[in-house]
């Protein structure tokens, strides 16, 4: 009898630990239908930190776009056709460091309803004052201190290791100047996105417009956020030149045509 119930005790843990993993397995490599922003973070994350294939063989088969742009664009890795890709990829990131790392931004950026509102919201304001820009596939994933926004064919990935904070201690220990740590936050996020996103679709004309150039995508930034994250003479310059240009579009203003 007692040798009975003991079985019947293992075998409960047993569905229940199934249960639990599947919970999380769910948890990881599911896509909310209603969220803007495609959490690819959590699925690498997951990879990264538990070793298991399945969820990187997910990541190449459903979201092959964003796998190989963090592996070949931002990491450099190699091609994922690559022989060996999945175990070099797997290896980099058992640095210490990166550990730690996918740690704080899970802890961070566990929850981002604010950060999907506001960037659905922004996004959409865009394509109404730029009729012919598409609105983006958003998704983040975890980097490795490198590019902040990564922009492929109508996606923009957000490396939220690049965004956890001024006072971040690896920050400060390799080097990173007040002034970038300062933008290294979660209220840069947008802006960056929105920035980078049109500087892709609307580039730099030539080094003499430059500075004014990317004052005018920031005028447009700030007008889709509605707040003022960039305060600069260039900035104003593409204020006053659309208050007082009459009929000047946003596609104009950042093409220079008008």
């Amino acid at each position: 009898m007692l040798v009975r119930k003991i079985y019947f005790i293992l075998v409960a843990l047993m569905f229940a630990c199934l249960g639990c993993e599947w919970r999380m397995r769910s948890d990881v490599t599911s896509y909310d239908a209603n969220s803007f922003v495609l959490r690819y973070d959590r699925m690498e994350s997951f990879f990264l930190t538990s070793g298991d294939f399945s969820a990187l063989q997910q990541m190449q088969t459903h979201y092959p776009l964003q796998t190989r742009l963090l592996i070949e664009n931002l990491l450099q890795l190699g091609k994922v056709e690559d022989a060996h890709i999945n175990t070099i990829f797997y290896s980099y990131y058992q640095d210490t460091t990166l550990q730690r790392v996918i740690s704080d931004v899970g802890r961070q950026y566990a929850r981002m309803d604010d950060l999907d509102h506001q960037l659905k919201t922004a996004f959409e304001r865009l394509s109404r004052m730029l009729p012919n820009v598409p609105v983006p596939l958003v998704y983040t994933q975890i980097g490795s201190f490198d590019q902040s926004i990564v922009v492929g064919d109508s996606v923009v990935g957000i490396s939220l290791d690049k965004y956890l904070g001024k006072d971040y201690p690896y920050y400060v220990h390799y080097g990173y100047s007040e002034r970038q740590r300062s933008m290294m936050t979660r209220d840069f996020i947008a802006p960056d996105c929105l920035s980078f996103y049109l500087l892709s679709l609307y580039p730099v004309p030539s080094d003499s417009l430059r500075q004014q150039h990317m004052g005018n995508i920031q005028h447009v930034v700030n007008t889709a956020l509605r707040r003022l994250v960039f305060r600069n003479e260039y900035v104003s310059r593409a204020n006053e030149l659309m208050l007082a240009g009459g009929h000047i579009s946003y596609d104009q203003l950042l093409r220079g045509k008008w």
